[in-house]
């Protein structure tokens, strides 16, 4: 069985030498087959993943393939495996790692940078020197697991030890795989200041990640906070997470108004830009005060036409985020850990392992109004039944 020099294991957690994965070859070719459970190294654990979410940008890399093999210059890799937002329990440790133990269960992020560019060393190893120095060089460091390196669709991933985060056991697996979304938004408030107790916070778009920036920054103290979108279900669902006014854009003429009207007839401290409308950033521009902040954390579908004479005449600052940066899973985690807010109103849907495929489709499609669906490899029959029970 799986045995390795320097490589720490248990009884208690034995490891089988294959496991089950999910392949991608060509882009939408995606079949369950088997692989080696990789070895951690140095600064590395084995991770035996229990569940993981799916997310948008899984849904993206399985139709179109790895953007960083795709745009970045990396070679095409048809034995790889996606996925990103998975949480599991430590079954294995590299050569020196003594900063975890055997059987503790812990979610992940997944950038771990190479921790020599300049980027890293300020912290924002999700922005790696992307596309050309050292991101996706596996001798340099880095992993973007699910992205450049194999993702957590399957039964074990290797992790570094930067990128676990720790959660206790009265957390689920559910509720754990969704912790790198809550971070997502906690990096995107962090960057617009990070101390918003007091300060007026529109959200745009109650996606996963909107519904969630929606519950951290009511968290965080802000008031009003403000959600923007086109479902109603959804906007219930971020009134539940801490939304102290919601709009149905599809059902309110003028939302820059209305917003200023909730605001008391001016304009918000920040904007949390989520819907990636094309017209969203001027919305934004417009619902936030002069010196108002914008926090861009999706992806429009084609580049946007951007006013930017009125930014500039205006003093509002943009920032665009990517991925769960600056250690935010570690705070989003801790708020988590402490009911400050109920993430897993956002979970709808879970599936087992073999299921990957209908589960996919529940996401992409919407299926029953899908909203964070979840894949179990471990535990009780998974049905897609369970969460809306």
């Amino acid at each position: 069985m799986y045995q390795h020099d320097k490589v720490k294991t248990s009884p208690d957690f034995p490891i089988p030498d294959t496991m089950r994965a999910w392949i991608l070859g060509d882009p939408d070719q995606l079949s369950l087959g088997t692989k080696p459970v990789p070895v951690p190294k140095r600064a590395e654990v084995l991770v035996r993943i229990d569940a993981v979410a799916i997310c948008a940008t899984d849904l993206e890399i399985i139709h179109h393939g790895p953007p960083a093999m795709i745009q970045g210059g990396l070679p095409y890799n048809k034995n790889f495996t996606p996925g990103h937002e998975y949480m599991g329990t430590v079954v294995a440790l590299g050569p020196g790692v003594d900063e975890y133990k055997i059987g503790e269960r812990v979610t992940v992020e997944i950038h771990a940078g190479c921790g020599q560019c300049k980027r890293c060393r300020e912290g924002m190893y999700t922005s790696c020197h992307n596309y050309g120095l050292n991101y996706g060089d596996l001798d340099k460091g880095h992993r973007a697991n699910g992205f450049t390196t194999d993702g957590g669709f399957a039964e074990y991933a290797v992790n570094n030890i930067n990128t676990l985060v720790r959660v206790s056991d009265a957390m689920s697996d559910e509720e754990a795989t969704l912790v790198v979304t809550a971070g997502t938004a906690m990096y995107g408030l962090t960057e617009l200041g990070g101390l918003i107790a007091g300060e007026s916070v529109v959200v745009t778009g109650p996606g996963p990640i909107g519904l969630l920036g929606v519950a951290v920054a009511k968290a965080l103290g802000a008031q009003p906070v403000i959600l923007t979108g086109t479902r109603d279900n959804r906007l219930q669902i971020g009134k539940e997470l801490g939304a102290d006014y919601v709009i149905n854009v599809n059902k309110e003429s003028d939302v820059v108004g209305k917003v200023r009207e909730l605001n008391g007839g001016k304009g918000v401290d920040y904007v949390v830009e989520c819907s990636g409308a094309p017209n969203a950033i001027n919305e934004a521009a417009r619902m936030v005060n002069r010196g108002g902040r914008i926090c861009l954390a999706a992806f429009p579908g084609k580049p946007a036409e951007v006013d930017i004479a009125h930014l500039v005449r205006n003093n509002i600052y943009v920032f665009g985020i990517r991925g769960e940066g600056k250690s935010a899973t570690h705070r989003a985690e801790a708020f988590m850990a402490q009911k400050r807010f109920d993430a897993t109103k956002v979970h709808t849907h879970t599936f087992a392992l073999e299921d990957l495929p209908e589960a996919l489709r529940y996401a992409r499609e919407r299926v029953e109004d899908a909203i964070k669906v979840v894949v179990k490899t471990r535990g009780h029959a998974a049905l897609n039944s369970i969460a809306a029970e």
